[in-house]
């Protein structure tokens, strides 16, 4: 980094080529922040037997399990948290409370049950593209429902008759419509402004599970389900489907009459050897990343709809029926050509370079020390990630997990390490000379003691 500094005091290199190796830096230097914690209340202090443990642990954000984050992409100070009980909390990111030098995060509002059906869960949550004092919520119990963000009041609840695994609502489109996934094998598309179902998109032959529309086209979605196939659509077409990703087929448009026609109609291949149950695009829509059950991600180049062949390794685990959405960081953090990925492994996240496949970092996920029985919920001590969520502006990154815990993970680099053994160090002269000042204390009332002793009268008795 010292030379990229001395570099830019040169003027041989740009300011945006400095900011972009430092965002890099920073992006390959993300670890756990154990010091971050969430907590639905404050904590109380553990009585073990007629003695009291003055240590204390935090309640969980969702004591049957977090299933779903989400932050707001206009401050990247919000965030949403779902919970597999159907409860739902906001936080402030940049509201906490010191708590045993650590730093400890309370809701803004909870609400521990949003389903009127028992404890049917939430299966994933995200803000209204536009507006984050609302945001939408899809679970077991069937519907889809639009919340205040405000009052965590549902506005408006639609009911689609099966189970909804995920949606999504466009970034840029003017239309209000939300792409919904769910046992039905049919994509179903709800207007928000009509408040009623428009039509569906036919063309899967199992169940849909992930869901996501073109960064950069209102009108194109891309859908997973369970008979392995990624379907891409244009909505503004009686006929929606404009075809299927082949991952046999990695050169594209040449494959065909090698002028561009046909490259998306293909209506035979799969994008995976089992359900497809993850969908992310990339920041201009040029790329699309696809998880599957056959425990590989893949890249598409959706310029061509060819397969890039990009080998991610065979450590990537995904079993999972609920969405799994593999996390693009953001573009202007890495240099073109060089993005990266993180994957939600079941105790870890992975960290790849998108294009090479190449794994950078492993973030452990690890249990926290002392854990105890939620009075409210089951006892859960899996770490298994359910979701990512990037916070906006800042290079940190959130995830939730099946144990009911949120964290935070932040860079920690060389600079911030050698910082802190300083302090430990300044720290630890400082307490060696408080230390020496005590034994000279000592030393010095013992001597005064004994010059008293000498000095004074004896005392006998008989």
């Amino acid at each position: 980094m010292n030379s990229f500094l001395l570099n830019r005091q040169l003027g041989s290199i740009s300011h945006q080529a400095l900011a972009t190796a430092q965002n890099d830096r920073l992006l390959k230097s993300l670890q756990a922040a154990p010091d971050i914690q969430f907590s639905r209340e404050r904590p109380t202090s553990i009585e073990d037997g007629a003695q009291q443990d003055a240590r204390t642990v935090p309640a969980k954000p969702h004591a049957a399990g977090v299933s779903s984050i989400a932050i707001d992409r206009f401050e990247g100070r919000y965030l949403l948290s779902a919970g597999a009980d159907s409860s739902v909390a906001i936080w402030d990111l940049e509201s906490a409370e010191p708590q045993d030098g650590k730093v400890l995060h309370t809701p803004l509002a909870h609400v521990p049950r949003t389903s009127t059906s028992e404890s049917l869960g939430i299966t994933h949550i995200s803000y209204y593209p536009f507006d984050s004092l609302a945001f939408l919520t899809s679970g077991y119990d069937r519907t889809l429902k639009l919340f205040s963000s405000e009052t965590l009041r549902p506005s408006a609840s639609f009911d689609l008759d099966s189970i909804v695994y995920s949606h999504a609502t466009s970034p840029i489109a003017s239309h209000l419509l939300v792409a919904c996934a769910s046992q039905h094998p049919a994509v179903r598309l709800v207007d928000l402004r009509s408040g009623s179902s428009t039509h569906s998109l036919a063309g899967h032959s199992g169940t849909v599970l992930a869901v996501a529309w073109h960064p950069r086209d209102e009108n194109v979605l891309v859908s997973g389900a369970t008979d392995g196939c990624v379907r891409v659509w244009d909505v503004r077409r009686s006929a929606s489907s404009l075809g299927v990703l082949d991952m046999d087929d990695s050169i594209g448009i040449a494959g065909y009459d090698g002028m561009g026609t046909g490259a998306r109609r293909r209506e035979r291949g799969r994008a995976h050897n089992g359900a497809v149950n993850g969908l992310t695009w990339s920041e201009d829509g040029r790329y699309l990343v696809s998880a599957g059950h056959d425990a590989r991600m893949r890249v598409w180049d959706m310029v061509t709809g060819a397969n890039t062949l990009a080998n991610f390794g065979p450590g990537l685990k995904n079993g999972q029926t609920t969405p799994l959405f593999p996390l693009l960081a953001p573009g202007h953090l890495t240099p073109p050509g060089r993005e990266v990925v993180f994957f939600p492994n079941p105790k870890e996240i992975l960290t790849f370079d998108l294009h090479a496949g190449k794994l950078l970092s492993r973030l452990r996920v690890t249990t926290p020390q002392h854990t105890t029985s939620d009075t409210t919920g089951s006892r859960n001590l899996i770490p298994r990630t359910t979701s990512l969520a990037w916070r906006a502006h800042h290079v940190e990154m959130y995830s939730a997990h099946a144990d009911g815990v949120i964290r935070c993970w932040q860079p920690r680099t060389s600079d911030d390490r050698m910082a802190e053994e300083e302090e430990k160090e300044k720290s630890g002269e400082g307490e060696a000379e408080n230390e020496r000042q005590r034994e000279r204390k000592r030393k010095r009332e013992e001597l005064e003691q004994i010059v008293r002793d000498l000095s004074g009268k004896r005392v006998t008795y008989s």
